[in-house]
C-alpha cells in the first residue's frame, strides 16, 4: 500500500495564527506612529455565492471568482465550459459538444446536482446552460458546507440573472465555427413615478453548426426580468427564462487496447455519434423566481426568495463502450474498433424549488462588531424517468465510417429520485480588533432521499441530520495586505449508479459523504494590482466497488485527498490588462483496500496549470481609440487515463487563443465590434482523460475555431 507524502499545511496554518496572536500583541504594544496619507486601494468585486454579504472578495478569507459579462463576451463564452479557459482551478469534465456542461474545480468534479446556484438558489445543471441572460458567474473554491447543504467539495458555480438595474437596448449577431450564426437582444429599461419599475428582456437564436461534423442543431432562449420598488426599503423582483437546445452530442474516442492513440492522428473534426439512426440530445427548461428584499432599519434587512426549475430531457446517443472481442470493457478495441450500443432516455423530467428566507445585519456587543446573516433553506427535487433502452447495436471504428443497423427496442429500468432538504444557516464576521476578525459558520441540514425504479422496484430510502461548520481567522497586516487560515467541512449525498450487471446495490442513496478542508491564504491590493496566494488540504470519502466478483456493492475505499497551491494576480499597467492563474496539485487516493488504486492520481487530473489573459488598449493610432487587442494562453501538464495505472496517460498541452475588440462611435450609438480565434497554432492534443461509467474517455481539443460578432446600441 503506498504511503501518503507529509503534509504540512497544519504547520502552515499554525505558524500563521501565532504569527497573527504576535502580530496583534506588538499591534496594541506598539508607539502610535505619525498619519501617513495613502490613496485607497481598489476593494475588487464581490460575490453573493459567499454568504457574507458585501464584503469584496479581496477582504475575504475564502477564495472566489467572479467573471463579468465583458470578459465572457470578450472570450466568445456561450457555456460554463467557457471557465475553463479563465481559472487555473477550474477543468474540463467529460464535455462532449451537444450535452451539459461538466467543469472540475480543485481537481473535483462538480456535482450537477448540488453544486450550481441561479442568483445563489439551488438549480439541476443536467441541462444546457445559456449565458444570454446572465449579467456575471460566480465561483467559490473549496468546501462549501455554510454554503450548500450537499455539494462536492470543490466549489460552487453561481449564475447571476441580468435585471433592469442599467438602461440597455442592444442587438447582436455573431457567426463562430463551421457556421454556428446567432441573433440576439438584450433590452431594458426603468418607468413609472421615480423609476419605481424596470424591465429587462433577453432573447437569443442560433443555428448550430460547429466544427464537430455532424452536430448541426439549433437553440433559443427568451428571458423577462422585472422589479418593483414601491417604497424606499422595498424592492420586489421577478424573472423567468425559457430555453431550449437540440443537438446530437459528441462521444468521445479511447485508449486503443494498450496504448494511448497520437491525438496527431485524429481528426478532432469527427463525431462517432454519426449514424443514420443517431438523434440530437433535446435539453429544455423554464426557470424563474420571485425576491422581497425589505430594509427593516440602517442595520438589518429580510429577504424572502423562492426558485422552480422545470426541466425536459431526451437524451439519445450512438453510444461506444469497451471492446468485447478483445474482453477489454473500459476501452476500445487495439484496432480502433469498439462496441456500439444505441441508448435512449427520453422524456426525463426533474423538478427543483427552493425556498430561502433570511434576515442580515449588523451589530455590537461586549465591544465586538458582528455581521451576522442567518436563514432557513428549504429545497425538494424530483426526477422521473421513464424506462431507457440501451442495446447492442454493432461495432463502431474511430475513423468513424462504420454504419450500423440502430439496436432494438428493448427496455430497461431507470431510477426516479425524490429529495427533500431543510437547512438552517447562521454566519458571523466577529471584528476583533481593527486588523482581526473571525469568520463563523454553520448549517445544520435536514436530508431525505428516496429511489424507486421506474418498474416500481428496488425502494431504497434515507433520512439524515448533518451539521457542517467553518471557521477563519483573517488578519489584516496593512492596507491592502492580509493573511488567513480557515477550516471547514461539507457533505455530499449519491445514489448508487442503476447498472444492476455492476453494482448489486443499484439505485441505493449511499449515506452522506463528509470532506475536510484546510486553507491558508494571503492575499493583497493595490490601486493597480490584486493577488492571492492559497495552499489548501482536502480530504473527500470515496465510495467504490471493491473486489473482483461482479456485481458487488458499492461501499467505502478510503478517500481522495487534494492538496495544492493556488496563485492568482489581475494587474493594469498602463494600456496593458493582465490576468494570470497558475494551480500546483497533488491529488492520490489514500486509504483503499485495493493495491493497485491506493496512492493513484485520480484520472483527467492534471498537476500543474497556467492561464493567462491579456488586454492591450490600443492609443495614439487616430481612428482606432477604441480597439483592444486580446491574447489567452491555457496550459495544462499530463493526466492519467485509469484509476489504477499512473503510468497511463497523456501528455500535457499548451493552447492560445487571439482576439480583439473595436468600440466604434457613431453620432450617439455604439458598435462593438468583436473577432476572435481559438487555438490559433491549430494544435492537436487529448484535451482531457475522464473516466466515466467504468471506461477511459479522450477528448481532442477544439480545431482553430473563428468567431466574430457585432453587438450595436438599439
Amino acid at each position: 500500500m503506498a504511503t501518503s507524502r507529509p503534509f504540512t499545511l497544519t504547520h502552515v496554518a499554525l505558524a500563521t495564527l501565532a504569527s497573527t496572536a504576535t502580530a496583534q500583541a506588538a499591534d496594541d504594544a506598539a508607539t502610535p506612529l505619525p498619519t501617513v496619507s495613502i490613496s485607497a486601494p481598489r476593494e475588487g468585486n464581490r460575490a453573493e455565492l459567499t454568504g457574507f454579504g458585501d464584503i469584496p472578495l479581496t477582504r475575504s478569507p475564502l477564495q472566489a471568482r467572479v467573471i463579468g459579462e465583458v470578459q465572457l463576451q470578450d472570450a466568445g463564452a456561450q457555456n460554463l465550459r467557457a471557465l475553463t479557459r479563465l481559472d487555473a482551478s477550474v477543468s474540463d469534465a467529460y464535455n462532449s459538444v451537444g450535452y451539459w456542461d461538466s467543469l472540475t474545480v480543485r481537481g473535483y468534479v462538480l456535482d450537477q446536482r448540488y453544486n450550481y446556484r441561479r442568483d445563489g438558489l439551488p438549480i439541476n445543471a443536467e441541462t444546457a446552460i445559456a449565458l444570454d441572460n446572465k449579467s456575471r458567474i460566480e465561483l467559490l473554491k473549496g468546501t462549501s458546507g455554510i454554503q450548500a447543504g450537499t455539494s462536492a467539495p470543490g466549489g460552487l458555480a453561481n449564475l447571476v440573472v441580468k435585471r433592469p438595474d442599467v438602461e440597455v437596448r442592444s442587438a447582436t449577431l455573431a457567426w463562430r465555427g463551421a457556421n454556428s450564426v446567432l441573433g440576439a437582444v438584450d433590452l431594458g429599461t426603468r418607468f413609472g413615478d421615480n423609476r419605481a419599475f424596470g424591465v429587462r428582456v433577453n432573447a437569443a437564436v442560433e443555428h448550430l453548426d460547429p466544427e464537430l461534423r455532424a452536430a448541426k442543431g439549433k437553440r433559443h432562449l427568451f428571458a423577462l426580468a422585472g422589479d418593483w420598488r414601491p417604497m424606499p426599503g422595498t424592492l420586489i423582483e421577478a424573472e423567468v427564462e425559457t430555453s431550449r437546445r437540440s443537438q446530437p452530442s459528441q462521444p468521445a474516442f479511447s485508449l486503443l487496447g494498450d496504448r494511448v492513440p497520437s491525438a496527431n492522428r485524429i481528426d478532432p473534426r469527427i463525431n462517432l455519434n454519426n449514424q443514420p439512426w443517431s438523434q440530437p440530445v433535446v435539453l429544455e427548461g423554464q426557470t424563474a423566481s420571485l425576491r422581497l428584499t425589505q430594509r427593516l432599519n440602517a442595520d438589518w434587512s429580510a429577504q424572502a426568495h423562492y426558485g422552480t426549475q422545470r426541466l425536459h430531457t431526451d437524451d439519445r446517443l450512438a453510444f461506444p463502450y469497451g471492446c468485447d472481442a478483445e474482453g477489454n470493457y473500459d476501452r476500445y478495441c487495439s484496432d480502433g474498433s469498439f462496441d456500439l450500443y444505441d441508448f435512449r432516455s427520453e422524456n426525463e423530467r426533474r423538478v427543483t424549488n427552493a425556498l430561502d428566507l433570511s434576515l442580515q445585519g449588523r451589530f455590537a456587543t461586549a465591544g465586538f462588531e458582528h455581521q451576522l446573516t442567518t436563514g432557513v433553506l428549504f429545497t425538494r427535487f424530483k426526477a422521473r424517468l421513464e424506462q431507457q433502452i440501451y442495446t447492442y447495436a454493432g461495432v463502431g471504428s474511430i475513423d468513424g465510417s462504420a454504419v450500423t443497423p440502430p439496436g432494438p427496442a428493448d427496455l430497461s429500468d431507470n431510477t426516479d429520485r425524490t429529495e427533500r432538504n431543510t437547512e438552517l444557516y447562521l454566519r458571523d464576521v466577529i471584528q476583533l480588533t481593527p486588523a482581526l476578525s473571525t469568520w463563523l459558520g454553520l448549517r445544520h441540514t435536514r436530508l431525505h432521499r428516496d429511489t424507486l425504479t421506474t418498474s416500481g422496484t428496488e425502494a431504497t430510502g434515507y433520512g439524515q441530520n448533518v451539521t457542517t461548520p467553518w471557521i477563519a481567522l483573517n488578519y489584516e497586516w496593512q492596507p491592502g495586505l492580509m493573511s488567513y487560515v480557515s477550516w471547514g467541512q461539507g457533505i455530499e449525498s449519491q445514489v448508487v449508479p442503476n447498472r444492476p450487471l455492476s453494482y448489486s446495490n443499484p439505485g441505493q442513496a449511499l449515506p452522506a459523504l463528509k470532506s475536510r478542508q484546510l486553507e491558508v491564504g494571503l492575499k493583497g491590493r493595490t490601486e493597480q494590482l490584486n493577488w492571492n496566494l492559497t495552499a489548501f488540504d482536502i480530504d473527500r470519502p470515496v465510495y467504490a466497488r471493491i473486489g473482483a466478483v461482479v456485481p458487488s456493492p458499492l461501499q467505502r475505499d478510503g478517500s481522495a485527498r487534494h492538496r495544492g497551491l493556488e496563485a492568482g494576480v489581475e494587474a493594469r499597467t498602463g494600456a496593458w490588462t493582465w490576468a494570470a492563474s497558475a494551480m500546483l496539485l497533488h491529488a492520490e487516493r489514500t486509504d483503499s483496500a485495493d493495491p493497485a488504486v491506493d496512492g493513484q492520481r485520480p484520472p483527467n487530473v492534471p498537476e500543474r496549470v497556467f492561464k493567462l489573459q491579456t488586454d492591450y488598449a490600443v492609443a495614439g493610432l487616430a481612428g482606432l481609440a477604441g480597439l483592444s487587442l486580446q491574447g489567452g494562453i491555457v496550459a495544462e501538464s499530463d493526466r492519467t487515463l485509469l484509476p489504477n495505472d499512473g503510468a497511463t496517460r497523456i501528455p500535457g498541452w499548451a493552447r492560445v487563443d487571439l482576439g480583439a475588440r473595436y468600440a466604434q462611435k457613431i453620432d450617439t450609438r455604439t458598435l462593438v465590434w468583436r473577432i476572435g480565434v481559438d487555438n490559433v497554432l491549430d494544435r492537436r492534443a487529448w484535451q482531457e482523460s475522464p473516466y466515466q461509467f467504468e471506461h477511459a474517455y479522450l477528448y481532442p481539443m477544439a480545431p482553430r475555431t473563428w468567431r466574430v460578432s457585432l453587438s450595436a446600441d438599439l
